[in-house]
């Protein structure tokens, strides 16, 4: 578990990233496509953060090696996806995908599924997939790919890194209640977003 030093740094990272301008995204040349869009893009679409921050707390609630084997598979593959987003390669339904997965792993954490690490791996890179290749596919076509790409894969992370913290928050029964209402949350964030996607 980590110490509640850790779990308040992240806690407060994270309120100032999702607290963030959305104007640096799109301000000043060179930036458009590149690493501040990239890192900003996935802050600004909710069911990318409470899928993402999702990710973390499943993984924080599996505990090792889940707490770091999810937030390392869901970026890599994340990675992919993206890769056929930019390549014009089609995906079906991707914001239904995105949509389905704060659903998803939100039921996930309410019910405590505690599946084998490698199970809950395949399920992170499915949606994960979904993920980038939005990512991807909005990037624009004069934009830096790599700094795009290396910006959206760090706010995952830091996206992941929040969900820990508050997923390490479950150490009695009522901390574990406030977890299971919080995936809860995230699964009807989800459900809002796939009623406007199908």
């Amino acid at each position: 578990m980590m110490s509640r030093s850790l779990t308040t740094a992240i806690a407060v990272a994270t309120t100032s990233l999702l607290l963030a301008s959305p104007a640096l995204a799109h301000a000043g040349p060179g930036i458009v496509g590149g690493f501040t869009s990239g890192f900003v893009h996935p802050v600004l679409g909710w069911d990318h953060v409470v899928a993402m921050v999702a990710v973390g707390i499943w993984g924080a609630f599996l505990g090792k090696p889940g707490i770091w084997v999810l937030p390392v598979v869901f970026p890599l593959v994340m990675a992919v996806g993206a890769l056929l987003g930019f390549m014009g390669i089609a995906f079906p339904a991707v914001e239904a995908g995105i949509a389905s997965s704060a659903i998803v792993l939100g039921l996930l954490i309410v019910f405590m599924v505690r599946p084998p690490v490698w199970i809950a791996g395949i399920v992170v890179a499915f949606f994960a997939l979904f993920h980038g290749h939005a990512h991807g596919a909005e990037l624009p076509a004069a934009a830096n790919a790599v700094a795009y790409g290396v910006g959206f894969v760090l706010a995952t992370g830091l996206l992941h890194l929040c969900g820990i913290g508050f997923g390490t928050l479950g150490n009695s029964r009522a901390e574990n209640i406030v977890i299971r209402i919080g995936g809860g949350a995230i699964t009807v964030v989800g459900a809002v977003f796939l009623t406007g996607a199908v």
